[in-house]
């Protein structure tokens, strides 16, 4: 039977799904709605600790919990764990200094694969994608964890004494609930949080406009010997390589959305290119991302194409893969108990509940190209500072911690510690003191301090062993 839907019925779904960020103000405009009958929904698991989200932060919460006793489910939209890691290709961990634990051990045995490398001690490091995949699988079920991958969450509960009880997902097996003790937002976009029905901000505070998205693409086709004037390594001034590249697609006639292309080595006849920019997209928008998704290929291929026009050591130049899932710098910032600010970077601010330093300095790209195409310049010099674990604690909803780059932080803030190294710190600190509080049925923020300490100290050095 077809369903007529009315103008107010249209409306009504506009204002629902503008009020969980899902549409913007485009998307708004004459909608119709459906009114859905309700229904009971299977509850399929009681864990201790659910990780929502698997990208770097989400896998290393999810192992850190289990390896601590905890039952522990991680749940992910996409078909392989690791997220912008793997799904989106990024190839280059950033900001490694001073990362013990988990970050240590995964760069340790991508190395015993042979499918990494150091490419800047402390600060870099690059790995091959699928290695990346099959490994982060494998340490999962090492751990114990429980992974359901091609699942989404949609929706999110409360008990009746106002604590975060259920997650709620959509996937080939229809509509399900997922109960824990402890719940953990590593969707990056703070999708989970934004549901249970958290404060957030988002984007630059004066328009709300966010840093663009990027595809990534692996290039097979060339020898490192022969293009390594115009591959990112261990130079003094890596705009050099960057602009080499730029000649030598404006040779071709091309130029590229992101003003400073580069090419990264990951073995030495693959390598990751980085030459595209998404301005203006909202991530909480899927129309926005498709649109950008299909423009950055769209790019990505022609770039790839005018290289291979300019012959010589490009000739043979090949595109092996895009991204499943479009690079997304920035999403949601989740209010905290804490929130991260430019002035912490500025005075290098240290703290007593301290689970990860940050090296990594202010990184804000352009929100829009008529603002240029590279690095916007902030006025803001950080220092080493650190992030404390009160920032991964939602501040509005109980039983709820943040992991990855969706903690509590400001633009400025958000723009240095998103990086994935430290995602990695986060993501375990927010897995260890979910475990601990799951087992001691309390809340995250009432676990004792000098416990959580104990606990990771322990954990890096088992760790190393």
């Amino acid at each position: 039977m077809k369903h007529k839907l009315n103008r107010r019925q249209f409306i009504h779904l506009g204002t629902a799904l503008a009020s969980a960020g899902i549409c913007n103000a485009d998307e708004r405009q004459n909608q119709l709605t459906y009114h859905e009958a309700t229904r009971d929904i299977p509850i399929v698991e009681r864990a201790d600790v659910v990780v929502c989200g698997a990208g770097p932060a989400g896998v290393a919460a999810a192992m850190a919990a289990a390896r601590c006793g905890a039952k522990t489910r991680l749940i992910e939209v996409n078909g392989c764990l690791g997220g912008i890691w793997t799904a989106g290709l990024l190839c280059w961990i950033l900001d490694t200094k001073d990362k013990p634990g988990l970050l240590v051990e995964i760069m340790s045995r991508i190395l015993e694969k042979q499918a990494g490398y150091v490419n800047k001690p402390g600060y870099s490091f690059a790995y091959d994608v699928e290695v990346m995949k099959w490994l982060l699988e494998q340490m999962c079920v090492e751990a114990g964890v429980r992974i359901q991958l091609h699942t989404r969450v949609v929706a999110a509960a409360r008990d009746k004494q106002d604590r975060f009880n259920l997650a709620i997902t959509e996937s080939k097996s229809g509509r399900q609930a997922w109960a824990g003790k402890v719940f953990i937002d590593a969707t990056g976009d703070g999708d989970l949080a934004a549901l249970a029905g958290c404060g957030f901000d988002l984007g630059r505070p004066k328009d709300g406009k966010t840093q663009p998205m990027s595809m990534m693409a692996i290039l097979a086709g060339v020898q490192f010997e022969q293009i390594k004037e115009f591959v990112r390594g261990t130079e003094k001034n890596s705009n050099v390589p960057k602009l080499k590249l730029l000649a030598e697609l404006r040779k071709a006639g091309v130029d590229s959305s992101y003003g400073k292309p580069t090419l990264f080595r990951i073995h030495d006849d693959l390598f990751c290119l980085a030459a595209n920019h998404e301005y203006d997209v909202l991530p909480t928008s899927a129309a926005n991302l498709t649109e950008a998704t299909m423009r950055a290929r769209a790019e990505i291929n022609s770039l790839v194409n005018a290289l291979r026009r300019v012959g010589g050591v490009w000739k043979n130049l090949r595109l092996v893969a895009t991204n499943e899932h479009i690079g997304v710098r920035e999403g949601r910032r989740i209010h905290g108990l804490y929130t991260v600010s430019a002035e912490d970077l500025k005075q290098g601010l240290r703290h007593k509940d301290s689970i990860c330093r940050v090296y990594f300095g202010v990184d804000v790209h352009s929100v829009s190209e008529s603002e240029g195409k590279g690095i916007t310049r902030t006025g803001v010099r950080s220092r080493a500072y650190d992030i404390p674990l009160r920032s991964l604690i939602a501040k509005d909803v109980n039983g709820l911690m943040m992991a990855g780059r969706c903690i509590s932080g400001d633009f400025i803030a958000h723009s240095s510690y998103r990086v994935t190294g430290n995602a990695v710190a986060l993501g375990q600190a927010a897995g260890l003191t979910a475990a601990l509080a799951a087992k001691t049925h309390c809340l995250p923020q009432d676990v004792p301090w000098e416990q959580i300490k104990t606990t990771l100290t322990r954990f890096d050095m088992d760790t190393l062993e």
